[in-house]
C-alpha cells in the first residue's frame, strides 16, 4: 500500500471513528482507538513513537512523540480540541521533515463534523 491509499483509509477510519463516538473526548481515546481499527484493516500502527531530532552535532534521542505512524509512511497527529490553529499544521510540517516521511494527516476530531477536522500536509512530493 502506498501513502495515499493508507491515506484513504485513514480518512474513512477517522470519519467512522468520529461518527461513532462523537467529538469532545480526549485525544488518546481517539488515538487508542482508531489505531485499533486501522490495525484490524491490516495496517501496522506505532502509536507515541519517540523521533529524535539532532541539533548542533548532538542527537537527542526524544526530539518529539509522533501521535501514530502508519506503516512507516504516514503520520498521524491527533486533536482534539475546538479549532485548529495555524501552529499545528506547522508542527506537522516539522514532524514530517525530521522524520523525511513525505505525508501525514492533521485529525481534529473536536470538530462537529469530521470532514472540516481533516488537514493533509505533504512535504516534497508523493
Amino acid at each position: 500500500m502506498d501513502e495515499n491509499e493508507i491515506g484513504s483509509v485513514i480518512i474513512d477510519t477517522s470519519v467512522k471513528l468520529h461518527m461513532a463516538l462523537g467529538p469532545g473526548l480526549l485525544e488518546n481515546v481517539y488515538e487508542m482507538t482508531l489505531a485499533h481499527q486501522l490495525e484490524k484493516q491490516g495496517l501496522s500502527v506505532a502509536r507515541q513513537v519517540a523521533i529524535p531530532v539532532e541539533y548542533d552535532g548532538i542527537q537527542f534521542e526524544t526530539g518529539f512523540r509522533a501521535d501514530l505512524i502508519v506503516n512507516q509512511l504516514v503520520i498521524i497527529e491527533l486533536k482534539s480540541l475546538e479549532k485548529i490553529i495555524p501552529v499545528h499544521k506547522k508542527q506537522l510540517l516539522t514532524y514530517l521533515k525530521l522524520t523525511g516521511l513525505k505525508l501525514g494527516y492533521l485529525l481534529n476530531f473536536g470538530e462537529e463534523y469530521m470532514k472540516n477536522g481533516i488537514t493533509r500536509i505533504i512535504h516534497g512530493s508523493l
